[in-house]
């Protein structure tokens, strides 16, 4: 089976869940250019740090900054913070995880953005690959199959997107021991969901059935989707400047992100999913359960206003990570933490796992899906023109020098 771009840049995100303690360098990517004979072929990444502080209480907001990271990408933990749950705790290993980005790297440098660009005359087809974890075993357990289809089209779509493509179609790859028929025409409908909230083409598919490699009753997700951009319409970031704002699109809770790390809280807090999630009027799985949120139709009606400079998909990784992915060397972020509301499955989350904010942060979205770095008049006309559906809001801006992470 051959592996996309964005395969690879999965793998870039999944390095980037490095303790967020402080002053300790932590390594993740960028868009850059590669070219070949003086011809753009490709974006890449390059290698940076976020150096984080120690949280004060007295401090109302939160900073992150981007510059570069050291050339062996090493990274260390001099964490004093009280111990909660850790993604590491979890089972997903931060360290294997740098490594093998690292090989892979030195054997395809061409990697590591939210999505693989590849140039087709005018224009670049943009790719990307993703599951849905380990929501997966959330879905056996609550029997809820017919939205899982849609947050697998979500993981795809909305990482293109981030380039300003539209994706033109999908495919899918369904495994199981033992095929179901009815399980798997539940999963594919979400599918078939997902596409058209795409606004793109399921194009086709691969089912397979293989005894003796899945249990009884459980299956395994992944999909891949191709869109396209004009080359002078790509969003890169490289326009990026002070005073740019930043401007947060909701999610609909975890979307398809830490669910290691969920089910890990869920087992020890002693609740099920069918009880009311605390501080909040839904079921436990309900609320675990939601759909992710597919930004396309939003996101490419606000770019073809113009204005957008940036878009970060926020996905494993958290906020740590991710937004700034998409700055150019030496900007970074000023977060305004409460301007926004983070959800009631957050709070349990944290309450419930005695999680530290920083591994909140770099683990789970929060409350934002996505972010659009934008100019300030953009910033005005989105926020004027908001709508109850389609809400948005301004949660940060863009800062120079070289900087830390304070919290509240």
């Amino acid at each position: 089976m051959s592996m996309t771009l964005e395969a690879c840049s999965d793998l870039s995100r999944c390095a980037a869940f490095a303790p967020t303690t402080p002053n300790i360098p932590i390594s993740f990517s960028t868009a850059a250019t590669i070219t070949f004979n003086h011809r753009p072929i490709a974006y890449c990444t390059r290698s940076l740090s976020l150096s984080v502080s120690a949280e004060n209480n007295n401090k109302k907001k939160m900073i992150v900054r981007a510059v570069i990271a050291n050339a062996d990408g090493s990274v260390s933990d001099s964490s004093d913070e009280e111990e909660g749950l850790t993604y590491k705790d979890s089972g997903v290993d931060i360290d294997a995880g740098t490594e093998v980005v690292g090989r892979i790297k030195k054997m395809a440098p061409g990697i590591g953005g939210f999505g693989g660009l590849f140039p087709h005359g005018d224009s670049y087809l943009v790719a990307g690959t993703d599951g849905v974890g380990t929501k997966l075993m959330l879905a056996f357990e609550t029997g809820i199959h017919h939205t899982i289809g849609i947050d697998l089209v979500a993981m795809s779509v909305n990482d293109i997107v981030t380039s300003g493509a539209k994706p033109l179609f999908f495919l899918d790859y369904f495994a199981t021991g033992h095929l179901d028929v009815d399980v798997a025409e539940k999963v594919i409908k979400g599918i078939i969901e997902g596409c058209k909230l795409s606004d793109c083409v399921l194009l086709g598919g691969e089912t397979a059935e293989m005894p003796g490699l899945y249990k009884e009753g459980e299956y395994d997700l992944s999909g891949c989707a191709v869109g396209i951009v004009k080359k002078e319409s790509v969003i890169n970031g490289e326009n990026i400047v002070v005073g740019d704002v930043l401007i947060g699109l909701p999610s609909s809770g975890v979307h398809s992100n830490g669910f290691s790390l969920v089910r890990r809280v869920l087992a020890q807090s002693g609740l099920s999913l069918k009880d009311q999630l605390p501080g909040g009027d839904v079921t436990i799985a309900e609320a675990l359960m939601a759909p992710t949120v597919i930004y396309v139709k939003q996101v490419l009606d606000l770019v073809s206003k113009g204005g957008v400079k940036g878009i970060a998909h926020i996905t494993g990784g958290g906020f740590t990570d991710n937004i700034p992915r998409v700055f150019p060397e030496g900007l970074g972020a000023l977060i305004y933490k409460d301007s926004w509301e983070v959800p009631a499955v957050f709070k349990w989350l944290q309450e419930a796992g005695k999680i530290k904010d920083s591994e909140m942060r770099r683990t789970f979205n929060m409350g934002i899906g996505m972010v659009l770095v934008v100019s300030p008049e953009t910033a005005s006309r989105i926020l004027e023109s908001r709508s109850e559906t389609e809400k948005a809001y301004r949660i940060g801006e863009v800062i120079s020098g070289k900087g830390d992470l304070q919290v509240l």
